[in-house]
Parts: structure tokens; C-alpha cells; sequence
């Protein structure tokens, strides 16, 4: 073979090389997709809290005295379970105790001047009775019996006045007592005592009009709780009484708890422009679920507004704008796109009522670039 021709050779392999991966590298590649096969079983439709929830307790007291003084007593700690009329704290209070115990010897004194004034008009009053007759029979004179009469009627009038006298002094025990009782405070129902704002010795003082203050004890009661939502005022139309719910709680990953709608606000919360959100409350319908929870808890529900147990459906995140979706063919490797009409549909799943198949395969990850109507793909 003579060195020309080898040189020709050499070139013109060289140049099919070129051609073939020219032609290979011209070719479109195949983009990586997700699909999911469309299948059959139950779907909810749902509406879900835009921000979290919380647990509440159905009975929760922030309490404060409604005077300021200092803190003589505090037989409680955080934790503590109590009881209703349980004393929580008490001020120093010995200058209306001492106020109190005056008020007891006056109304002591004025029941015993009313006594005497009383028994002194009971006498004048059998005076005059006594003068009345005889003048009668005409052995007492007029003026007599006239002055006996008067006198008796203003011992009878100082015996009332003493009577009222006695009523004022016990008003003033009464007065006394409710100024005691306003520097203690007392457990209004049973409950756990959550936090306590404040040291023996320290001062505490009200909430003054518009400036909220610490409360001094806050008491839950953790027998009966429910979580409150909000959820998107789109949404608050659809809501009504007695929906069931699912609750979730960040305490408890793994599981899920049975409720219902148990209360709607009649009003919309403009906490921001563009989030308007209408606050929902959910109970549990089973006590005994929340026998371990605590009130404060972070929380979601999902409110279940209607299920059906055995439709076709596609994952939401597969449908595109127009209710298409695009359809994975095995045998060419490429998508095609499909007009489908949807039914109930959640965050999740979405009901497919036509366009679809069981056993077809539809893309989830519409978002890649490239993925669209005739792209060659191949599957992750």
C-alpha cells in the first residue's frame, strides 16, 4: 500500500469520527425526570392553617392583685397543681388587718350603745303609756303626759338612729374585709400554675389602663384543651361547626390527633396587608389523647371538608396551569401533554375524574427546564 493511499485513509477516518460525534453531540439529550404512576384510592380535600397554631387551655387565668404592695406570702411554685379558693400570694396587709380588727371593736361598741339607747326608749315608752292612763282616769296632768310622750318618741327615734348606726359599723367590717381580701389571691378554679412573676419581698403592682404588665401567677387548666389556627380568609367560606380535623403537634411527630371545628371568629385579622387570616378552634374529640399534652404546644390542623375512598389520582404537584399534565410514554421516552378535568384536590393528591388512566405515568418535576410538551426524557 503505498504511503498516498494510507494518508487518504487515515483522513478519511479521521473525518467519519468527526462526522459521527458531530451528529451524536447535535442530537438533543435526554432530560432526568420524576414521574409518579397514576393510581387509585381515597382523597380529601383539605384546608390547611396558613402559621401555626397553638394548644390552649379552655380555662387559663393570667392573675395579678389589683392593688401594688409587697409580697408576704407565696406558698406556690411553678408546677404546682391547686386547688380552686387556693391561696397563691398575699400581700403585706397588716395595715388593713389592723383596719379590719378596728372596725369589728367599733361595730362591738355601737351594738352596745344601740342596746342602751334601745332599752332607754323601751322605758320611755312605758312612761308615756303609763301617764296616758292615769290621765285618763284624770290623776296625771296634760303637761305630764304631753312630755312623756315627746320624750319617748326621740328615744325611740336615738334608738333607731343606733340601730343604724350598728348597720353602718358592720358595712365598714364588710368594707374592711374586701380591702384584706384584695391583697391576696386566690386560685379561681383548679389548675397547674404555669409561671410566677415575682419573689418574696418584691413589689407587684396592676396593669395600669393600656400598659399590659407580667401577671403575678398565670394558672392553666389542662383538662380541657383545644388548638387555635388561623387559616386564609379564602378559605373561612368552606369551614363550619363540626368539620373534622386532623392535629398535628411538633411535640409529637409520629402522630396524629381526631378533632373537630369547634368555633369560627366572626371576624377577619389584618395582622398583615397582604395575609388576612380568619382564627379557627378545634377540640379533640377523645379526652384521653390529650392526657399528656400542655397548653402552648405549636400546632396544625387540617380541616377536612369532603373524601372520597376510591377515585384516580395524581400527586398535586404534577398538575400544570389549565389542568394538564404531562404524561410519561415508556415505549418513545418522551412527554406528552393531557388535558384532564380534577375533582377534589389537596395540598397532596389531587382527584382525576377524566384525561387519565390507572397505570399511566405522570411527571412531578414540571419545574426543570426543558420539560414540556414532546421533550425526550428519561427517568431518575
Amino acid at each position: 500500500m503505498t504511503h498516498h493511499l494510507r494518508r487518504l485513509i487515515v483522513i478519511g477516518t479521521l473525518l467519519g469520527v468527526g462526522l459521527a460525534l458531530g451528529w451524536y453531540w447535535s442530537q438533543p439529550k435526554p432530560i432526568p425526570v420524576r414521574v409518579e404512576v397514576v393510581e387509585r384510592g381515597p382523597i380529601e380535600s383539605t384546608v390547611a392553617n396558613t402559621r401555626a397554631g397553638s394548644v390552649e387551655a379552655c380555662q387559663r387565668a393570667r392573675l395579678s392583685p389589683s392593688v401594688g404592695g409587697l409580697i408576704a406570702q407565696l406558698p406556690i411554685k411553678q408546677g404546682d397543681h391547686v386547688k380552686a379558693g387556693q391561696l397563691l400570694l398575699s400581700l403585706w396587709n397588716k395595715d388593713f388587718d389592723a383596719q379590719l380588727k378596728l372596725a369589728e371593736r367599733e361595730a362591738v361598741a355601737t351594738a352596745a350603745r344601740a342596746t342602751e339607747v334601745c332599752v332607754i326608749a323601751d322605758v320611755a315608752r312605758s312612761e308615756a303609756d303609763r301617764l296616758m292612763q292615769l290621765r285618763a282616769q284624770k290623776l296625771a296632768s296634760d303637761d305630764d303626759t304631753e312630755r312623756a310622750v315627746g320624750d319617748a318618741k326621740a328615744r325611740a327615734a336615738a334608738c333607731l338612729a343606733a340601730k343604724e348606726s350598728r348597720r353602718v359599723s358592720l358595712a365598714k367590717i364588710n368594707v374592711s374585709k374586701v380591702n384584706l381580701e384584695r391583697t391576696r389571691l386566690v386560685a379561681p378554679f383548679d389548675g397547674v400554675i404555669a409561671k410566677i412573676n415575682g419573689e418574696l419581698g418584691e413589689f407587684v403592682t396592676p396593669s395600669p389602663p393600656g400598659i399590659p404588665t407580667p401577671p403575678a401567677v398565670d394558672l392553666i387548666d389542662n383538662r380541657c384543651l383545644y388548638v387555635s389556627a388561623p387559616i386564609d380568609e379564602v378559605d373561612a367560606a368552606r369551614v363550619e361547626i363540626g368539620q373534622p380535623v386532623r392535629i398535628s403537634l411538633d411535640a409529637f411527630p409520629d402522630k396524629t390527633f381526631a378533632g373537630k371545628i369547634r368555633r369560627i371568629a366572626p371576624f377577619v385579622l389584618a395582622l398583615e396587608k397582604q395575609a388576612r387570616t380568619v382564627d379557627v378552634e378545634a377540640e379533640f374529640t377523645r379526652p384521653e389523647d390529650y392526657a399528656r399534652l400542655l397548653g402552648g404546644y405549636s400546632a396544625d390542623v387540617d380541616i377536612i371538608l369532603a373524601t372520597r375512598l376510591d377515585v384516580l389520582r395524581i400527586p398535586t404537584e404534577a398538575l400544570l396551569e389549565d389542568s394538564r399534565v404531562l404524561v410519561y410514554a415508556a415505549d418513545e421516552g418522551r412527554l406528552y401533554v393531557r388535558k384532564v378535568e380534577v375533582g377534589l384536590s389537596n395540598w397532596k393528591l389531587t382527584e382525576v375524574i377524566s384525561g387519565l388512566k390507572a397505570g399511566e405515568q405522570v411527571v412531578t418535576s414540571i419545574d426543570r427546564e426543558g420539560v414540556e410538551d414532546g421533550a425526550l426524557v428519561k427517568l431518575e
